[in-house]
């Protein structure tokens, strides 16, 4: 569930909004760093400030999802998004999927504005990410038959060390975090999931991913994709110092 073995047709064919969503990283990550372009005119008019958003620039409880401060922050947000996205939207379906990310994404933001001062600036998909980790927690709890038991143990790891981590980091928006997981918990502990089993549910695609190698008898595929994006987005890091 949680390791990629696709190729890269086949990752945007199955998951095609994780695919969208990474993609609108790199593209932003480029307009805002890269000199060609007004990249500080842009991240000022996307980031997310409460005191413009108090002023009536609601767009940026939405943008500041989308964007990062720097190469690093970057290639953490859209790995961990890369890696724990399909699984949900498998689960969900692609338009349930968009729904949780989205809402979740501009929970944290509504929240941050209403606790944190007009003077408080941020940016980020944490809160979004924190959200599918706080889905992914109540089909743990409360819909125990959607997940099998090894990667219910993964995912309730690594959301709990992400939470513990997010007081001990520096720089981050701890509000954005806890309610973006709370925001993920409270859907779905009140919607039902469209998917069968998270087994059943890949079966199919394994059994046509082991025909394929048969038939080509290559070896298997388990990271092209992993490599596609970090190979970009370490030119688009390097690029940018320049």
């Amino acid at each position: 569930m949680f390791t990629r073995r696709e190729s890269l047709k086949e990752y945007i064919t199955y998951y095609p909004v994780v695919s969208l969503i990474l993609l609108i990283h790199i593209l932003l990550f480029l307009l805002t760093t890269l000199p060609i372009f007004p990249a500080k005119a842009i991240m000022g008019y996307l980031i997310g400030v409460n005191l413009y958003i108090t002023q009536g620039e609601w767009w940026r409880l939405i943008t500041p999802i989308f964007i990062h401060s720097g190469f690093s922050h970057l290639l953490f947000n859209s790995f961990s998004i890369f890696l724990f996205g399909p699984g949900l939207e498998k689960i969900v379906g692609k338009f349930r999927f968009l729904f949780i990310y989205l809402f979740t994404g501009i929970a944290a933001n509504i929240i941050t504005l209403f606790i944190e001062p007009l003077t408080y600036v941020h940016l980020g998909s944490s809160g979004a990410i924190f959200g599918l980790f706080g889905y992914y927690i109540s089909i743990v709890v409360f819909k125990k038959d959607m997940m099998s038991k090894s990667n219910a143990q993964v995912i309730t790891t690594i959301a709990a060390l992400s939470l513990i981590m997010t007081f001990l980091q520096p720089n981050i928006n701890i509000v954005g975090h806890i309610f973006g997981f709370l925001a993920g918990l409270l859907i779905g502990s009140f919607t039902e999931s469209k998917g069968k089993n998270i087994i059943s549910s890949y079966k199919g695609e394994l059994m046509e991913l082991k025909r394929q190698i048969q038939s080509t008898r290559r070896p298997e595929t388990k990271t092209i994709v992993i490599l596609f994006i970090i190979v970009i987005l370490a030119l688009v890091g390097l690029f940018s110092q320049y």
